[in-house]
């Protein structure tokens, strides 16, 4: 049942302004409850405007989730979801989420969204940002019966899976960065991140999430491109007006992520390492690597069958894990 701050936010979801004694009247609360809903909602970062006798309005229309839409969507894709999707008001890292949360049932992952991620996160402690309707985050919880022979390259599978429902759905430059970059054009469009837990000889649980930048603001492109972080690039560069909706999007890249983990299950990295190739923007490149305080620079010369990185350095090749090193094109 959605609370009132969520029932106000999908009255106002179509970006047009709304009389507060008309929002009052439907959801059945006082005028001045509206006004402390629409400050609950500004304190959670979704930017309500008060528009001087006209009542209050967002600044532009948002389609929000909605776990029915996306499992209607995945059907009509012909990927049906294997269990209900489950779309969370608000908090702080869907992967933090499912992290605390019981491993699930092999055979019955566990998929999470977020409309609002408060400490969204990213590789190696870095922050995610996605304000309000800009992005698309989500993550998924899948438990391995026995875990699978080179499970250190599951993070390059799902990269794969990604990056084709992208493909499929019109971002046709759509590349991966090792280890977990979805970039568009040399800029980061969005990322992987995994947390694994193993047992000896036993099962093995991941919890995986994405998040992907669909149409972001001045502001947070320029937070997120400071530091020597990667440029920022989102879906509405990509695709313009073709770009699918949040729904649409949520259906393709969940099922397509779904269906790498089973395939991954089956058969391990191998039948995804072409095609991991085919996408390696980097493949060729000079680049370099950041190890500690130490730099490499060499040629990137893609990823071996364990997914680890590889770099031809004065003619010998130096092999680099993931968690381990940071890699961006060499400036040289």
């Amino acid at each position: 049942m959605k609370s009132p701050a969520e029932a106000l936010l999908a009255l106002l979801a179509d970006g047009a302004p709304h009389p507060g004694v008309d929002l009052a009247a439907q959801l059945g609360v006082s005028h001045a409850a509206v006004s402390r809903l629409a400050r609950e909602l500004r304190e959670l970062g979704v930017p309500v405007v008060s528009v001087p006798g006209r009542g209050y309005r967002l600044p532009d229309p948002v389609e929000l989730l909605d776990a029915r839409q996306i499992a209607d969507a995945a059907q009509r894709r012909g990927r049906a979801l294997p269990v209900p999707v489950e779309v969370l008001f608000a908090t702080g890292s869907t992967n933090t989420y499912l992290g605390d949360a019981a491993p699930p049932v092999p055979g019955l992952p566990r998929i999470v969204f977020a409309e609002l991620q408060h400490a969204g996160r990213g590789r190696r402690g870095r922050s995610w940002l996605a304000p309000f309707g800009s992005g698309l985050t989500f993550s998924l919880a899948w438990t391995f019966p026995e875990t699978p022979p080179g499970i250190a390259a599951l993070g390059l599978a799902l990269g794969v899976a990604v990056a084709e429902a992208l493909r499929d759905v019109g971002v046709a430059e759509v590349r991966l960065k090792w280890p977990n970059d979805i970039v568009w054009r040399g800029r980061k469009l969005g990322g992987l991140l995994l947390q694994l837990r193993t047992e000896t000889g036993g099962a093995a649980t991941v919890v995986a999430g994405l998040g992907l930048n669909l149409s972001l603001p001045q502001p947070t492109r320029e937070a997120l491109s400071t530091g020597g972080a990667l440029p920022v690039a989102d879906l509405r560069e990509a695709m313009g007006d073709a770009a699918p909706g949040r729904n649409e999007l949520a259906a393709a890249l969940a099922s397509a992520m779904l269906e790498a983990l089973a395939g991954f299950e089956r058969t391990g990295f191998a039948p995804f390492a072409g095609r991991w190739a085919v996408l390696d923007a980097l493949a060729g490149e000079r680049v370099r690597v950041s190890q500690g305080a130490s730099d490499v620079e060499g040629e990137g010369c893609g990823v071996d069958s364990e997914g680890a990185l590889q770099v031809r350095v004065g003619g010998e090749m130096q092999r680099f894990l993931s968690g381990d090193v940071s890699l961006r094109p060499s400036q040289s």
